[in-house]
């Protein structure tokens, strides 16, 4: 159903595309747009239990788009460094596809809104004040995925492979 990775030796284990979905703070979301165009935007999101959350206007194109076709993909960009003298880039990225849905079920709302404050506010007073403030002005979304890959350069990717190898002969001696 999903393409393999044409670069398989670049590819990075669910592991660490999980880690990398943990720490980083926005990414791009692609979704069905109007007119037959896709239409990607920018958000700010919490990875938490095997799901991506975000935050939308209740009203919009976002809104519009997914309710049109749930299916999305999702990037998060980790690294992003140029290298002029090698006429590269070494970079980290994640790809996410899936299934978005609205948060109806209040509950699951709060809790989803909740998880995205305090990974922004880091637990600041007034996080709860907030929420209840703007709970009823927002939508809360929901992605499940369905499929994930992470890719690395090259350049990366032999880097790890060499640690790996350096560790394990350190533990056994060699």
């Amino acid at each position: 159903m999903f393409r393999e990775m044409r670069r398989k030796r670049q590819s990075l284990p669910t592991e660490e595309c999980v880690a990398i979905l943990e720490r980083m703070t926005s990414g791009t979301l692609a979704l069905h747009g109007d007119n037959g165009y896709p239409y990607a935007v920018p958000i700010s999101y919490v990875y938490a239990n095997g799901k991506i959350y975000f935050h939308s206007a209740v009203t919009g194109h976002k809104v519009d788009a997914i309710l049109r076709d749930d299916k999305v993909s999702f990037c998060v960009v980790e690294r992003d460094e140029i290298r002029p003298a090698e006429f590269t880039t070494y970079f980290r990225s994640v790809i996410v596809f899936g299934k978005a849905r609205i948060l109806t079920d209040e509950n699951k709302k709060q809790l989803a809104l909740r998880l995205l404050a305090d990974k922004y506010s880091h637990g600041e007073a007034g996080m709860e004040a907030e929420i209840a403030k703007d709970f009823n002005y927002l939508l809360m979304v929901e992605i499940t995925p369905d499929h994930m890959t992470g890719k690395e350069a090259i350049e990366l990717s032999k880097g790890r492979k060499k640690d790996v190898l350096d560790m394990e002969r350190q533990s056994t001696g060699g």
